[in-house]
């Protein structure tokens, strides 16, 4: 007893040095081990029980008794006062041939939605969020539904607007016939090839362009300019993730996929597509490994979807160069999935930041030539995939969830003239 309490007061006099968090890095929170304090110029707020966060300007420290703020709406905050009202108008005008919008089949109710969604001038792209992914599209062994894909195909037509096919291989969503059954090299390549080769042949049409687009009244719906044939086949460190689709077939899955989208679709593009690839890193060399060897083995490649699912005030300082290394081996490559997020609340240096880095990724996409377009995952926090993944974070979108612009609005549009 007596030995601890000596301990305790040695513990008390003594010294510790440890390191500052930079901004916008951790600082607290229920198992943090990491620095508590952080650099002149900002403070440590809390978000929640398991995270505070270094904030420029900010005056709160963080406690272990503080209730953790409640999350608010962009009320009291600053909004866009931009005056630009077509962002893929803005981005043609440009260069590029797009920039979009993933949505869903629940959200076509919301006609407030609806009605930013189905301008073409804000929005000339259109990417299902779920609705042609293997388990909505064959839930049953060579039983295929196409009800809710053709849904979102047809408004793309109806509206003017691209459509991204989305996606084809991919080891989450599947349905449960695909994951349980006991596979084959053999069995398991033919069920590749018929799932590609029936998802990707349904939405044949001719080649789409924004600029042919009115001339395909014919179709039943708009045919997707480009596909994710293969969706996140990588481990963050670099390596290939481990699923049923490798497990069994080695990465010649990948060309499986491919080859089939190709025979099915001859116009549409075909891309691999992955998250954390957007900076230079262990990850995105493997991807550029992966599009050589397939170039080389003939495989049909055309693209990398670049997700670009980040957090406020950590975009890779190196995604231009890291963009150019890939278009380089002779792809082109799109931002497919943009959303930024941050630990909640709101600030209004968060917003700040917010808008700082849209301005960024879009800006870095203009820069490259082959960067053909730019896809927002949702434009709006009432539908985004955020919170319900990332406990206490979410406003990653550059309309709020009653759909006001918030400050990212005006990163894009700054991105955009850059």
């Amino acid at each position: 007893m007596q030995l601890s309490h000596s301990f305790a007061v040695l513990l008390a006099v003594i010294p510790i040095v440890v390191a500052q968090s930079a901004v916008w890095g951790q600082c607290g929170g229920i198992g943090w081990t990491g620095p508590t304090t952080c650099d002149s110029g900002s403070s440590c707020v809390v978000s929640n029980p398991y995270y505070s966060q270094c904030l420029p300007g900010a005056g709160s420290a963080p406690s272990s008794t503080a209730s953790p703020p409640s999350p608010t709406n962009s009320a009291g905050l600053p909004g866009s006062t931009s005056t630009v009202n077509g962002l893929n108008a803005l981005a043609k005008t440009q260069g590029k041939l797009y920039l979009g919008t993933a949505t869903d089949n629940p959200e076509l109710t919301d006609t407030a939605y609806t009605t930013i969604l189905d301008n073409n001038m804000m929005f000339g792209q259109l990417t299902p969020a779920n609705s042609m992914k293997w388990d909505a599209t064959e839930p049953e062994p060579g039983t295929f539904t196409f009800t809710e894909g053709d849904q979102i195909a047809d408004l793309a037509q109806t509206n003017g607007q691209l459509l991204r096919g989305h996606n084809c291989v991919w080891y989450n969503q599947l349905p449960s016939w695909v994951t349980s059954t006991t596979w084959n090299a053999t069995g398991l390549t033919a069920a590749i090839e018929r799932h590609v080769s029936t998802v990707v042949g349904h939405y044949k049409g001719i080649p789409s362009s924004s600029d042919q687009l009115p001339t395909q009244a014919n179709l039943p719906f708009q045919s997707p300019d480009a596909w994710d044939v293969v969706n996140e086949p990588f481990n963050d460190d670099g390596t290939f993730r481990s699923d049923v689709f490798y497990d069994t077939l080695g990465e010649s899955y990948i060309t499986i996929a491919l080859n089939a989208a190709r025979a099915a679709d001859p116009n549409a593009k075909l891309y691999i597509n992955d998250y954390n690839i957007e900076g230079t890193g262990v990850k995105s060399t493997a991807m550029q490994n992966l599009i050589q060897s397939l170039k080389a083995a003939g495989t049909p490649i055309d693209g990398v979807g670049i997700e670009s699912h980040l957090i406020v005030g950590e975009v890779p300082t190196t995604m231009q160069e890291n963009l150019e290394a890939i278009t380089a081996l002779g792809v082109e490559v799109a931002i497919t999935e943009l959303d930024i997020r941050m630990t909640l609340p709101e600030t209004a240096a968060l917003l700040e930041q917010q808008k700082s880095d849209y301005q960024t990724v879009i800006s870095t996409c203009m820069a490259v030539e082959k960067c053909v377009g730019m896809t927002l995952w949702d434009f709006t926090d009432k539908y985004s995939w955020v919170p319900s993944t990332f406990s206490g974070q979410g406003d990653a979108c550059p309309w709020d969830e009653n759909l006001v612009r918030k400050p990212a609005y005006d990163g894009i549009v700054a991105g955009l003239q850059s």
